[in-house]
Order: C-alpha cells, then structure tokens, then sequence
C-alpha cells in the first residue's frame, strides 16, 4: 500500500508542476500592451520615420526580449519603407490571437506582404521586424539577428556589430 501511495504523490505532483509550467509559459508571463497611436520607424540613412497606427494589440514579457508580439493597422499604408532581409515571424501563444506566425511567413514567402526593419538592435542582437500588407495591416515581432547569433553561439562578431555588453 505505501508503494501505490508513493506512485500517486509522484503522479499528481508531476502533473501540477506541469500544469504550473505551461500556465507560467503560456499565459502568467506575458503582459497586454498598452495601445498606441503611433510607432517610430528606423531608416536606413540613420533617421526614423513616425507611423500613425491604430487597433493596437500587443503582448510583451520581461522573460526574454522575443516574446514581443504586436498587431496593428499603419494609417495610412505604407509601402515605400526599406524591405527587412530574412524575417522569420516567431510564433505567439494560442490565447493572442491576431497574430498567426505561420500565416504570416506564408505570406512573406509568396510576396503578400512586406518585412521592415522597425528598430534595429533595440537590445544588443535582436531587431524589431515588422511585416505590413498593402491594406494596412501590420505585425510585429522581435527576432535576432546575425550579431546577437554570433554572440550567443559564441563567435566572433561579424564586422559592423555594436561591442556586446
């Protein structure tokens, strides 16, 4: 008898130390942003260009800097903005969902939408993409570029890196 006791200890405290995980993975970590009106851009010439937006949701969490999600409309669209080289949209939780990570690399890839730089390095090694429809429609997300992937695999940085922290 003490043996199936022990077993079911071990059993029902495995399954609450997981379920404690995935609420804090998923859901207690993140918090809702504030909405906004507008969002500054990066250019490439080292000015920055104010985007008016409206229907701003937006997620965010002090965990790590990739959990950034943001969906939004530019008023009014804006297609004439420097294209961001190779975006890998990340994916959100379940819960937030006006942003569909897949959805949007689809539409990336056939050319439905457009990916831009929105600030670069805003923590050493990661960016701030954003990819922007022809209606208006934008999506942002943190992803890390090649500095931050040289210095946390433990390269050398590729030349035209900020010093690392």
């Amino acid at each position: 008898m003490t043996g199936k006791l022990v077993a079911i200890v071990l059993v029902v405290a495995g399954v609450l130390a997981g379920g404690a995980m995935y609420y804090l993975q998923v859901h207690a970590l993140y918090d809702r942003l504030e909405p906004r009106i507008s969002m500054t851009l990066d250019l490439p010439d080292g000015g920055a260009t104010r985007l008016s937006i409206a229907d701003f949701q937006g997620i965010d969490s002090d965990s790590s800097p990739l959990r950034y999600r943001a969906c939004f409309t530019v008023l009014p669209p804006m297609m004439d903005l420097p294209v961001y080289p190779a975006p890998t949209p990340l994916h959100a939780p379940r819960w937030f969902t006006c942003f569909d990570a897949s959805a949007i690399a689809a539409d990336l890839a056939a050319g439905r939408a457009s990916a831009h730089l929105v600030e670069e390095d805003f923590r050493f090694g990661f960016d701030r993409v954003m990819a922007l429809y022809p209606d208006g429609r934008a999506f942002v997300w943190h992803q890390m570029n090649t500095c931050g992937q040289a210095h946390f695999d433990g390269r050398p940085l590729p030349p035209g890196c900020p010093p690392a922290p």
